[in-house]
């Protein structure tokens, strides 16, 4: 018997005009539709009645220092006046306004992440955001900045919340945030991704666990180019294990759907049953040991028709998660 839907209190949806804006022209992989194509999907199978909206708002400057250097925030925003160019060396373009729109990821996960400490929802979700790959000083990868950083430098300083694991099954490696805490033991990471040697970053590599005092703190899972689902069951069981011994108290999960089959960045084989199980697994995780707090963030995903498919699978579990 399917469980039924949580209350719509239990799941915070972050979506809005400003978050539609993160997304760049010209042909770019990372388009400007892909929050309206989950929205579409998610009025048909009638979930947008089922959780409770939260609209974007805009991190100032100081927000983004939290994981940014002043340097480079100072950059992005003199790269939105131009409007030309590039934030890095070619993947992550200026355009008009890309600093508001990147501040808009930032922001708004901040007010998410208010609402899940402050125990007024346990669960969100906010298909536009994960940008895994910026680095404290520098865009990469179509991510102008890292909202997962400033998410996690936040509990820590304003919320005291030490202990995070971060899991990552987007099809690209989330280095950003990976070589950020490389050496916090405290941070824990799981990254399931197609290899490295085949795909960019070119990075997670099974024998990255951490360094130093960190050391074993970080788990890598890479699949080989034409993975499946089994594949990635296998390598989740693993993942789950690692978790649990971990002990979190608040998870964070990247959920991109590039690493569905027939996204055309990526190699892997996957369907939504893999995002799915893993979203499922780690609601029942988070309502064990982390009081059910758990945030969500869409990453990538470059197929319309796998966003469509695998973001609204991702939000049904969220919404059965309390029933876990």
């Amino acid at each position: 018997m399917t469980p039924p839907m949580a209350p719509a209190a239990d799941v915070l949806l972050c979506v809005g005009e400003a978050l539609r804006h993160y997304g760049f022209p010209d042909g770019h992989p990372l388009s400007v539709d892909r929050q309206q194509a989950f929205l579409d999907a998610a009025q048909r199978r009638g979930l947008l009645s089922s959780v409770r909206l939260l609209p974007p708002r805009i991190a100032q400057v100081e927000e983004l220092l939290g994981f940014h250097t002043r340097p480079y925030v100072e950059r992005v925003v003199r790269g939105s006046q131009a409007g030309e160019g590039y934030l890095d060396y070619g993947d992550t373009p200026c355009f008009p306004g890309v600093f508001e729109a990147a501040g808009a990821v930032a922001g708004t996960a901040l007010d998410a992440l208010s609402r899940v400490v402050a125990g007024d929802v346990p669960r969100s979700f906010q298909p536009i955001g994960g940008l895994h790959h910026a680095r404290r000083d520098a865009a990469a990868g179509f991510c102008a900045v890292n909202d997962i950083g400033v998410v996690i430098e936040s509990l820590r300083r304003d919320h005291r919340v030490q202990r995070i694991a971060y899991v990552d099954i987007d099809v690209h490696h989330g280095d950003g945030v990976f070589y950020a805490y490389e050496d916090d033991p405290d941070l824990v990471v799981v990254d399931v991704h197609e290899d490295g040697r085949y795909l960019y970053p070119g990075t997670g590599h099974a024998d990255e666990r951490g360094i130093g005092r960190a050391e074993g703190s970080k788990l890598n899972l890479p699949l080989a180019p034409g993975a499946t689902d089994v594949d990635f069951l296998r390598a989740w069981s693993a993942a789950e294990e690692f978790l649990r011994d971990a002990r979190p108290d608040f998870v964070i999960l990247q959920c991109g759907v590039d690493s569905l089959h027939g996204d055309p960045l990526g190699h892997l084989s996957l369907t939504p049953k893999a995002h799915a199980r893993a979203t499922e697994r780690l609601c029942r995780l988070a309502n064990e040991l982390c009081s059910g707090r758990l945030m969500v963030f869409g990453g990538g995903g470059y197929s319309l028709n796998n966003i469509a498919s695998g973001w609204t699978v991702v939000l049904e579990e969220l919404l059965r998660g309390s029933w876990r």
